[in-house]
């Protein structure tokens, strides 16, 4: 093992070294740094690539850590997350400024992600300290039951082990270091090895100090938090192949998730991988919505395509629209505020040439398309694009299988169709999508029931008369969708149900009362919410004689 330092920095002082346990990553390994989006030049300071030494000793931190955080107490876990939070809103002007510099995004938006951050672990806390998540059963023996007797069965949800995370490029906050994925996995009492983004690591650094200090400061298991820093893919695939973790979980793009699944399907202990990946959000306008307040929706969509600069994975990327004049005039309303529009910052050099590539190609096409892009210089400095939308029919949509892949950045496919029919059978060719929205009146919605049916196989979040960028983050929440949009369309990134991605269900048949966890004990300690012969109960139970 190579040797680690054990001098902490202050919780706003930035070394650029990997955080393992309590110790700092070694210096010497390849270097890289942050860019400043707006004008596309480095930021201080230089960060160390973790070897695969530190690779491994975070692994065998989080092994060693396991056992203890699967059985600390709800309680235990809810005084984590809360102090967490707490610990980042003591700090929250440096977290601003750094997410600032190395993403391009406005101070106001990482004002409400940073509150969206806290807000999901106090939520994650009060659920685990709660206690009814894991889902307990009894099905009492019945000794005298003829021909056989029934033995005594109790299940409940216990941890998988050490997870792995990897930070999301467009939420710095909300699905990196201490986001979604990371604050589940441990609310259901798993360690966790963040993989931090190489676009703003120094903001995953000052999340990461926060984590640690408060690892040691409650004294909890030091492998239960690790963070690791690459400019490259070396890190993240070691730690995936890493016999000792049990699962992954990952936002990013399509390209990246299903290289991520492919490296988990091939370990000779396959794990899983729950990644959340490419969608274009399909919105569908109905005629009579269209009709009454058609300019109402063209400025929706226009704010909904560009919020973030387009880089929410909600975005809406494909709009169906009724052949009419009130679908042209809504097509000529978001044309003008493309074509007004000054450029937005995209977060990294990869998303910036990925877009401008896409956009050639689609100008390019042969087929029958009709691109509006803004009217901003071309040359613009950093990662700036300019917004655009793009236009065609349903049957090029349906004969141009590429016109359905998503276009990350600030642009959408306005699609027209002739009649319900075309509509149909566009939405029965689109694959998994997070979200599909659909505007429309109380008479649409009765005459385009089979399209919300439809819809319904294809997403995992259907949004009516709204904007799929805005995601709640609550008990009901489905973040997911079928695949491509995820890598497994049962889960969701976002809610409290995300704590199901991390853990299993393990039954015990006539095991002694002593034996058994706090959950399912005879007496319910915990007072908690289970069902018992088939009834939802706080009550204890006794055993038959």
């Amino acid at each position: 093992m190579p040797t680690i330092e054990t001098t902490l920095p202050s919780a706003t002082e930035l070394t650029g070294r990997s955080i393992i346990g309590f110790s700092r990553g070694k210096s010497g390994g390849a270097a890289f740094r942050a860019f400043d989006p707006q004008t596309g030049k480095t930021a201080e300071p230089e960060f160390t690539s973790a070897s695969l030494d530190e690779v491994d000793q975070a692994v065998e931190l989080a092994v060693a850590a396991a056992p203890e955080w699967a059985k600390a107490p709800g309680k235990i876990r809810a005084e984590f997350l809360r102090a967490i939070a707490a610990g980042l809103e003591k700090i929250a002007d440096a977290i601003i400024d750094r997410a600032q510099l190395e993403t391009g995004l406005p101070q106001g938006r990482f004002k409400s992600e940073l509150a969206r951050t806290c807000g999901q672990m106090r939520l994650f806390a009060e659920v685990v300290e709660e206690g009814s998540w894991v889902a307990a059963r009894i099905d009492r023996a019945e000794p005298k039951r003829a021909p056989q007797p029934k033995p005594d069965i109790r299940s409940m949800i216990i941890p998988l082990g050490p997870v792995v995370v990897f930070g999301a490029s467009n939420f710095p906050l909300a699905f990196s270091v201490g986001g979604g994925d990371t604050v589940s996995a441990w609310a259901s009492g798993n360690p966790v090895i963040v993989k931090a983004h190489p676009a703003h690591p120094g903001t995953g650094e000052l999340v990461g100090r926060v984590v640690a200090d408060t690892v040691r400061s409650l004294r909890l298991p030091e492998g239960l938090f690790s963070l690791l820093f690459d400019s490259g893919v070396a890190v993240g695939q070691a730690l995936v192949k890493h016999p000792d973790v049990k699962a992954v979980g990952f936002t990013g793009s399509l390209a990246g998730g299903r290289a991520l699944m492919d490296l988990a399907a091939s370990r000779p202990e396959p794990i899983p991988v729950f990644a959340e990946m490419g969608s274009t959000n399909p919105v569908f306008v109905l005629p009579g919505a269209l009709k009454e307040r058609g300019g109402q929706i063209a400025a929706g969509l226009y704010g909904s395509i560009t919020l973030g600069g387009g880089q929410f994975c909600t975005k809406p990327g494909i709009v169906f629209l009724p052949q009419s004049d009130a679908s042209q005039d809504l097509a000529r309303d978001v044309e003008k505020r493309v074509s007004e529009a000054a450029p937005f910052t995209l977060l990294t050099s990869g998303i910036h040439k990925a877009f401008v590539r896409g956009l050639d190609e689609r100008k390019k096409s042969a087929a029958n398309l009709r691109v509006t892009a803004g009217n901003g210089s071309s040359k613009v400095d950093g990662y700036r694009v300019n917004p655009a939308v793009i236009q065609t029919d349903v049957a090029t949509f349906l004969s141009e299988l590429e016109l359905s892949e998503e276009l990350f950045g600030p642009a959408t496919l306005l699609v027209s169709h002739s009649n319900k029919s075309q509509a149909l059978e566009a939405a029965a060719k689109l694959k998994g999508h997070l979200t599909a929205t659909v505007h429309g009146t109380e008479q649409d919605f009765a005459e385009y029931a089979d399209l919300i049916s439809l819809l319904q196989t294809k997403v995992g979040r259907l949004v009516f008369n709204g904007y799929p960028t805005g995601v709640e983050v609550s008990h009901a929440m489905v973040h997911g969708g079928p695949y491509p949009a995820t890598s497994d369309g049962r889960s969701t990134s976002v809610g409290t149900q995300a704590i199901l991605r991390f853990a299993r269900p393990v039954c015990f048949q006539d095991c002694p009362d002593v034996l058994l966890p706090q959950e399912l004990k005879d007496a319910n300690p915990l007072h908690i919410w289970r069902m018992v012969d088939g009834e939802m109960t706080r009550d204890s139970t006794t055993r038959p004689v």
